[in-house]
C-alpha cells in the first residue's frame, strides 16, 4: 500500500459535527498539522469526506 501525507489547509469551525468528528479521527485538528497514513479505503473515505479541508500528497 502507498503512503499519503494529509495536512489540513482549513478551520474545523463552522462544520457539521461528522466532518469535525473525521478531521479529529484522521489525527488533524490545528491548520498546517500533517500526517502519514497508510492510503486504504478507509483512510481514503475519511479524506473524501473532508476534501474541502485537507490537502493529500502521496509518499
Amino acid at each position: 500500500m502507498s503512503k499519503v501525507r494529509i495536512t489540513q489547509i482549513r478551520s474545523t469551525i463552522d462544520r457539521p459535527e461528522d466532518q469535525k468528528r473525521t478531521v479529529k479521527a484522521l489525527g488533524l485538528g490545528k491548520i498546517n498539522r500533517s500526517v502519514e497514513k497508510e492510503n486504504n479505503s478507509s483512510i481514503a473515505g475519511m479524506i473524501r469526506k473532508v476534501s474541502h479541508l485537507v490537502k493529500v500528497e502521496e509518499i
